[in-house]
């Protein structure tokens, strides 16, 4: 028997102490018994071996598709499940794999499995494909003999963030669409339209009598169809080219850029939700398969790239080091509303923190689900408005000229 140090939170206090168990998972699954929520776990008598990273070894980073990484794990969970020894249900795949990328990838995990190597590492030696989250749970899978749950829960947490992928995708592609039109007709307007009515209107000898809004459209006409228009092309891509380097280059400019996303009237809403919904599910299923509470937080940091929410959990997981409830850690951080620390409260003091990270994640992509459905309902009327106040107010604006002249014959 070994012994291992940990310190945790139970009942929503915080606790200290040793513990004997065979290994690492046996301790994490005693203290998850005794309603302890792990913030640090690990063998007092033998120091942890740190394994490093093979640096020359290569990453399939490019060519695969997250879809193929999901059919790729829910093909692995069912074979297994249904019984088959990893090692031939990793040949299946090989056969049954198309595309030469992916193909390749299972050829590399075959032959580090083959070595000698835990499931887990082969895993961990491509990590643009297999994130943190993944390489965790097959390790949990791999300790408590289930990793065909385990695996399980991979599809369903791949699934949950396609899903949100393609929501997010999917509200933002029709407004997009309709803007870019919108944007489109008006030059095109600008450049083979106005300079029509322009010729016109010389030929009339109204040119210097013009409407305020017809001159100030044609002005623009002259700008675009000139030099001008040009220039402004090229300092637009500049400025966004620029734009994405200070954001890689400059943190609080990126920080505030990320601030700013979560505040922008609707669609800030819809990124805050999904966010929520992500990082909780994270947390849960780290938490279920015995991952310390601190390694949990820092693997969630990996779901998301927006600074404020990586800032506030890193606050939070300095907070449970210094003792402080969950609870409290969670309220303090304005990106997390009250809604979420008043549920890990209740997980804290019932001793069920992993469940009721599951209940927060099913809470928030409900919400978000809502979210994604009023935006829809309420972007396509707006759109059209823009789009009839853009092109008809350009077309009235030219057309105003012809209406004066009327009136003043009548």
């Amino acid at each position: 028997m070994l012994n291992f140090e940990y310190k945790g939170i139970s009942y929503g206090k915080y606790v200290e102490g040793e513990i004997e168990a065979l290994n690492n998972a046996e301790a994490a699954h005693k203290l998850k018994e005794q309603k302890v929520i792990i913030t640090k776990l690990k063998e007092t008598k033998k120091k942890k071996l740190v394994v490093k990273k093979d640096k020359k070894s290569f990453s399939f980073g490019t060519g695969i598709k997250a879809q193929e990484i999901l059919i790729f794990c829910k093909q692995f969970a069912t074979m297994l499940r249904a019984g088959l020894p990893v090692l031939n249900t990793l040949e299946m795949l090989e056969g049954q794999t198309t595309r030469p990328p992916m193909k390749k990838v299972i050829q590399t995990i075959k032959k580090d499995l083959e070595s000698g190597n835990a499931l887990s590492k082969c895993f961990e030696k491509h990590p643009k494909i297999f994130d943190t989250v993944v390489v965790n749970l097959i390790k949990a899978g791999e300790a408590s003999g289930k990793l065909d749950t385990f695996l399980q829960k991979i599809v369903l947490s791949l699934e949950k963030r396609e899903k949100i992928k393609s929501q997010i995708k999917s509200a933002l592609f029709y407004p997009g669409v309709l803007f870019s039109v919108a944007i489109l007709v008006t030059v095109f307007m600008l450049m083979k339209v106005v300079p029509t009515f322009v010729d016109m209107y010389e030929g009339m000898g109204m040119a210097d009598d013009l409407p305020t809004p017809t001159a100030v459209i044609m002005s623009m006409s002259e700008f675009v169809r000139s030099s001008g228009g040009l220039f402004l092309l090229i300092f637009i891509i500049l400025f966004v080219v620029g734009f994405k380097y200070l954001m890689t280059k400059n943190y609080n400019i990126k920080k505030a850029w990320h601030k700013t996303m979560l505040k922008l009237p609707v669609f800030g809403n819809l990124i805050n939700k999904s966010i929520l919904a992500k990082v909780s599910l994270v947390l849960g299923n780290l938490n279920q398969a015995g991952v310390d509470l601190i390694e949990s937080i820092d693997i969630a940091k990996s779901v998301t790239d927006n600074v404020i929410v990586i800032e506030a959990l890193e606050n939070i997981k300095k907070g449970v080091f210094s003792g402080e409830t969950l609870t409290d850690l969670f309220a303090k951080e304005k990106i997390f509303p009250p809604t979420f620390s008043q549920l890990i409260s209740v997980g804290e003091q019932t001793g069920s923190l992993d469940e009721m990270f599951g209940s927060v994640a099913i809470y928030y992509e409900e919400e978000f689900d809502v979210a994604v459905a009023n935006l829809a309902s309420l972007i396509e009327p707006i759109m059209i408005v823009f789009m009839g106040i853009t092109i008809g107010g350009l077309m009235l604006a030219m057309y105003a000229p012809i209406f004066n002249v009327g009136a003043i014959i009548n």
